[in-house]
């Protein structure tokens, strides 16, 4: 073979080895580790909107909230019940006590806005633990792609990891769930989370037994350029107090209309 042919067949040879790596699919160890760069782009995002929010009363019903991010920390104005506008008169109350707030905020010493703010960010610090720790308590298989919410997604199944020690009493449930997670193809984002417990779980320091039947769902949408938030969250827990009571709570929010926050000061 001639030199210039054994140069092109060279050619051929590395662009069809750099096509094939172009096309590779990841496995579930690399889906991993990239979700886990969007959600900490994600969870450092979050303060720059504001959003809607709509909560289910187990009871029966619903309220609504403007959640606005005012100087360091949001707050939770009710503007419908049962998908209803409130009435005029109430209103008009629920906007006194935002201009109130307001102005509370503006003419808070240093301390009292330090306090605050760090009461925010200790909430959404537990929260940020509480999801980063569901990465290192599972073991994920990549079992195939599926079309949900309009995203094509990696599916992966999550099982409890050998070994895995909770920092809190909080990811202590996680040693008796398993789950399922879908990973967008393109963002690598989290397009949903569904997890349930299948044996009971012991909380440490409280008399208490997580029981099979507790379950969460998280789904997240694109609010902004690389960025997702949570549209829709839902829980039910059911545990045994005392070995003797169950008690039983469930949760379900649906966020939306995320949008840049509005100055305010």
């Amino acid at each position: 073979m001639s030199a210039d042919k054994l140069k092109k067949v060279s050619c051929v040879i590395a662009i069809l080895f750099f096509s094939l790596g172009m096309t590779q699919e990841p496995d579930a160890r690399t889906i991993i580790q990239r979700s886990v760069e969007a959600n900490m782009r994600d969870w450092e995002a979050a303060p720059r909107y504001d959003f809607f929010e709509r909560d289910l009363d187990p009871e029966g019903g619903s309220k609504t909230y403007e959640v606005r991010m005012i100087l360091g920390s949001p707050y939770n104005r009710l503007i419908a019940i049962n998908d209803r506008p409130l009435p005029a008169e109430q209103q008009a109350e629920e906007q006194r006590k935002f201009g109130e707030m307001i102005e509370a905020r503006k003419h808070e010493s240093p301390e009292q806005r330090q306090a605050r703010v760090a009461k925010y960010e200790k909430e959404r610090q537990r929260d940020h633990l509480f999801m980063n720790q569901m990465v290192l308590a599972f073991d994920f298989k990549l079992t195939g792609e599926e079309e949900i919410n309009d995203h094509s997604a990696y599916v992966l199944k999550a099982t409890p990891r050998k070994g895995y020690e909770p920092p809190n009493m909080e990811a202590q449930v996680l040693t008796g769930m398993e789950g399922k997670l879908w990973v967008d193809k393109t963002d690598f984002q989290w397009v949903k989370v569904a997890a349930k417990v299948t044996q009971p779980v012991s909380i440490v320091g409280f008399l208490a037994t997580v029981q099979p039947g507790t379950r969460f769902e998280l789904e997240n949408t694109p609010v902004d350029k690389g960025i997702w938030m949570p549209s829709h969250y839902a829980m039910k827990s059911r545990a045994k107090i005392l070995w003797l009571f169950t008690n039983k709570q469930q949760e379900d929010d649906t966020f939306f209309h995320y949008h840049l926050a509005e100055t305010t000061e």
